[in-house]
């Protein structure tokens, strides 16, 4: 470690942090503009996209479309994810220049390789590319905005993925990354079984100085400061937990202010719903705001007191207008 140049204080992209320790994390298929905007009405201080190809930003045109950033959704971190080095460097600076507060490299999603190129979790069973893309991304945007990287706590669970993973780690401290979060779960693992909590805990002791964050197993508002207190991260990504349930966010400052948490009643449900639809026509269109709303309608009928007719009734759904008049009749 002392080896290691002194961390700087964390950059203005950050000053939500010790105020609210939680943040939304880039959920695949889920977490577009409207999703983000509506976790931030309901307190959530700070969000990431989806993970991004850095191909797709490399073609221009629709993809540079999509990725453009709204007033509302700051501050924000675009995350990219690729194989070569110049052009993940490269799809960051797109990212900066469309106006993202950081950007963000995804070495934590556990996709399947693309031909024979890794990309993703799979970075971290080639740590070598790993760490050119970390230099190469850092040589290219300097301290034009800060860097960030999400990793899991090693591709499987053999002593050499872990070895590859402090390689990888420590090489984003090195070149002066201003934050990671660490998922506690292998990339083999997927979503199957425990986040390994105590993995966290034994990489902040290694590690005091820099920023950690974690990430794993937080399907509750009060999930996130057990996270803080058993593990020491200094804040928490709330991913899955968050699908359906933007209400984690106002829960989560509710206990911050020693206040109970409040479940949401039907009326706040359908408000939520309506505003999210409409964000996502803006956004999205009606054909691509239809299939989101759907999606959505399900997983946030979960909180309403007739949850099985209500998740059906979405499911049912085929059309937008279905889709608002099952909110109309079951939203009362």
């Amino acid at each position: 470690m002392d080896s290691f140049p002194s961390v700087r204080a964390l950059p203005n992209a950050y000053d939500w942090l010790d105020r609210l320790p939680f943040y939304q994390a880039g959920l695949q298929g889920y977490s577009s503009a409207p999703m983000r905007i509506i976790a931030r009405r309901q307190g959530c201080p700070y969000a990431v996209t989806e993970a991004i190809l850095d191909r797709f930003l490399l073609t221009g045109g629709k993809a540079i479309r999509a990725a453009e950033v709204d007033d509302e959704d700051h501050p924000i971190a675009g995350q990219i994810m690729g194989s070569n080095p110049r052009d993940m460097a490269a799809a960051a600076k797109i990212m900066v220049d469309l106006g993202y507060d950081v950007v963000d490299l995804n070495f934590a999603c556990p996709v399947k390789k693309m031909r024979h190129e890794p990309r993703g979790g799979h970075l971290l069973e080639y740590s070598d590319t790993a760490m050119a893309i970390l230099k190469e991304v850092r040589q290219t945007i300097c301290d034009t905005v800060p860097l960030s990287v999400k990793l899991r706590r090693s591709f499987n669970d053999e002593p050499e993925s872990e070895h590859r993973f402090y390689s990888v780690f420590e090489t984003i401290i090195e070149e002066g990354y201003s934050s990671v979060t660490v998922h506690g779960r292998t990339v083999e693992q997927k979503y199957v079984g425990p986040s390994r909590w105590p993995f966290l805990k034994n990489l902040v002791t290694e590690y005091p100085d820099f920023p950690i964050l974690g990430s794993g197993d937080i399907f509750t508002a009060q999930a996130i400061f057990d996270m803080i207190r058993e593990t020491g991260v200094r804040g928490v990504s709330v991913a899955r937990g968050a699908i359906g349930n933007p209400w984690v966010f106002r829960q989560a400052k509710q206990i911050l202010a020693g206040v109970a948490p409040t479940t949401p009643t039907v009326a706040e449900q359908r408000e939520v719903l309506e505003e999210q639809c409409l964000l996502s026509l803006r956004f999205l269109g009606e054909k691509e705001a239809g299939r989101m709303m759907r999606k959505f309608g399900i997983k946030m009928s979960e909180h309403h007191p007739n949850a099985a007719a209500v998740r059906q009734a979405f499911v049912d759904t085929k059309t937008l207008p279905q889709w608002w008049h099952v909110l109309t009749r079951l939203y009362r």
